[in-house]
């Protein structure tokens, strides 16, 4: 039994068949043909050779296989209906006498600047593999301009340890990214994105080998990689049956390399939808921000006073005039009397109250500890193992999502929190439950990311009538939460902004596979005004916007009073919608500075931060922004209301930000 769908196609039905023809597919952009010498396939996009030379290869007992081992190759047409439109499919069928049947698929939409590849291995005895890559080139054509700002993205797997995106200058031997990357020129921004678009049984990565500063030269992009970037201490697991399938691959060339990693989410969203949300995108405060293990009830029911009194009644309010107040790690703390009494403070002060929990860890790390509401069973019997040896990530060991106890753990935590009524939960150090073991309780279970996505499964059907917004978690899949925070931990501090607005800089299409990006919780004490104004902005561009100050009556004077300042200013606040901002440029030694949006009416918003000491002067980048100055009939700087001349220029102190809206 597969932990979801293996893929999409599943449930549709292959419209028409025609079979044993040997021409290429020529649609409206794309020409694929097979080299029926090498068994290769060649691929054109516009009349531009994209891929040639692209075959498909996979490890089974050990050995690495392609499709240069098989001694026959058919070609077959097919026209299918699915959740992208109508698919035109370029199929290619693998035979040997000692070999699977291999059969590759490559799908083309009208229209589209993009195609998806995936195979299929088949054989009546059965075939067993844990790396499978539909797409291996040996030698990439030069898409790029040679006089170009080339660079290739670096996508973590998830948000753990403070791990950065990058955009990476063509100076490496070998490089690897997480489930997708784009090769891209800054300068023209053309650029070629390929990732996994699906995530149920794979953790995928694309391999890439450079031949010079201008280009790379070998590509490969496959399901089954498990290191020390996805958190795993051994080889990724491995699918059996007398059919298994690869993950499906998105090959596209873009005009815009970041129009093109937004073409990369929308295709992932059409396959897995986002987690349905139909209010409005969460305002807040999150206690895990200062008070953290100081949080008790007292203190927080003085928080959601404070809310009441001085933030929401001054513009720090969503679009449903609601806030959340959440509960972070120590709520557990307070007892059951205390949490309802919370709850019905933050219901009669017009507020939604939230809570915290771990489903996949155990931080006692105790192995003949009971497990709590599953006493049945002890801890050990519940750890992901790998090598015989409990796994432990960031001071925890991981456990079983497919364990029994973990699903009574689970029923019981939220009907606790239900009874409560709490409606938002934040769930935190997700990825602990996808790392790869030497077995999982179900035996059909065979893969880390299976057994996440069971999990995750059983964490819908328990808490799905809740907002979820998951932490530390790996990026894919993405249709089980509202919202995930785009980074690590931030706080208060210009590095935390810069840290923040990395994840934004690469990763801003995340919230098109999520409702929303969150940026963390916003800490104002112990830090300049300016950079105090920095990461709200972050906030405010990014995502959610939650505060994380200790605002009960014991908490100091400095947080209340830069909350009061910095949370009610009400352009700033119009601004927080929900929506990620998107980077001007893609070529930034660390993070990118300028993030530009444009809202259904045709407003611009531009912010621009310092990162560092001295002011940077700068003029507002129209052309880069793709953008007529002479559109715009105000330019406002939201912080201190300033109206500002198209072509002036602008100067940011140190450690600072600037928030820019542009009338039409």
């Amino acid at each position: 039994m597969r932990v979801i769908k293996q893929t999409f196609l599943a449930a549709l039905a292959i419209m028409l068949l025609s079979c044993n023809e040997s021409s290429p597919l020529v649609t409206d952009k794309w020409n694929l043909s097979l080299d029926e010498n090498t068994g290769n396939v060649n691929i054109l996009k516009d009349s531009i050779p994209l891929m040639n030379g692209l075959y498909a290869s996979y490890i089974s007992d050990g050995k690495l296989v392609t499709i240069r081992n098989y001694s026959k190759s058919k070609v077959a047409k097919e026209y299918l209906a699915d959740s992208l439109g109508n698919a035109i499919i370029f199929k290619v069928t693998y035979t040997s006498d000692t070999l699977p049947t291999l059969i590759q698929r490559f799908y083309t939409y009208e229209g589209k600047d993009f195609i998806l590849t995936d195979f299929v291995l088949e054989s009546k005895e059965g075939v067993t593999s844990n790396c499978m890559a539909p797409v291996n080139i040996d030698q990439f054509p030069g898409v790029l301009d040679k006089a170009g700002d080339n660079r290739v993205l670096f996508i973590p797997f998830d948000n753990d340890k403070w791990i950065r995106f990058q955009s990476h200058p063509l100076k490496f031997g070998e490089f690897q990214s997480y489930e997708v990357s784009a090769i891209f020129d800054n300068t023209s921004r053309k650029g070629f994105v390929i990732g996994s678009v699906e995530h149920t049984d794979w953790k995928s990565a694309v391999k890439m080998g450079k031949v010079n500063d201008n280009n790379i030269s070998s590509l490969s992009c496959f399901g089954g990689v498990a290191d020390e970037t996805t958190r795993d201490n051994k080889p990724h697991g491995s699918l059996s049956g007398t059919s298994i399938k690869s993950p499906k691959i998105f090959i596209g060339l873009f005009d815009d390399w970041r129009r093109g990693m937004e073409e990369y989410a929308d295709v992932n969203a059409a396959i897995a939808p986002p987690k349905p949300w139909n209010k409005s995108m969460p305002f807040g405060w999150n206690s895990w921000g200062v008070l953290q293990f100081g949080l008790t009830y007292q203190k927080a029911l003085e928080v959601s006073d404070y809310f009441k009194d001085n933030l929401q009644n001054n513009g720090f309010i969503n679009a449903d005039n609601t806030v959340i107040i959440g509960l972070d790690s120590g709520w557990n703390s307070f007892t059951e009397e205390e949490l309802k009494s919370f709850v019905d403070r933050c219901k009669a002060n017009g507020q939604v109250a939230g809570v915290y929990w771990v489903p996949f860890t155990d931080w006692g790390k105790n192995p003949n500890r009971e497990v709590e509401d599953a006493t049945e069973y002890k801890y050990k019997d519940i750890y992901l193992y790998a090598n015989g040896k409990p796994q432990d990530l960031d001071g925890a060991y991981a456990i079983d999502p497919t364990h029994p106890a973990i699903e009574k753990r689970m029923k019981a935590i939220s009907d606790l929190f239900r009874r409560c009524g709490f409606e938002y939960v934040k769930m935190d150090f997700m990825t602990h439950g996808a790392l790869e073991a030497d077995e999982w309780y179900k035996p059909e279970i065979r893969t880390g990311i299976q057994a996440y996505n069971y999990g995750l499964q059983l964490l819908n059907k328990y808490f799905g009538d809740m907002y979820i917004n998951l932490s530390i978690s790996p990026i894919f899949p993405a249709n089980y939460a509202q919202s995930r925070r785009i980074a690590c931990d931030a706080w208060n501090k210009i590095k935390d902004t810069e840290y923040t607005m990395n994840a934004l800089s690469y990763g801003w299409w995340i919230d098109r596979v999520y409702q929303y990006n969150d940026a963390d919780h916003i800490v104002l004490k112990d830090a300049t005004e300016g950079e105090n104004r920095a990461r709200v902005t972050s906030a405010v561009i990014t995502g959610l916007y939650i505060a994380g100050d200790d605002l009960s009556k014991e908490g100091l004077a400095e947080g209340k009073d830069r909350s009061m300042k910095y949370l009610t200013n009400k352009a700033v606040n119009e601004v927080a919608k929900g929506v990620s901002f998107v980077p001007v440029e893609g070529n930034g030694e660390k993070s990118e500075n300028q993030f530009m949006h444009t809202d259904d009416v045709g407003n611009t918003y531009f912010a621009v931060f310092n990162y560092g000491d001295n002011d940077l002067n700068i003029k507002i980048p129209f052309s880069r922004m793709g953008l007529d100055p002479a559109a715009f009939k105000n330019i406002t700087e939201l912080w201190n209301g300033d109206i500002v001349e198209a072509n002036a220029g602008i100067t940011v102190p140190g450690k600072d930000a600037k928030l820019f809206k542009m009338e039409k």
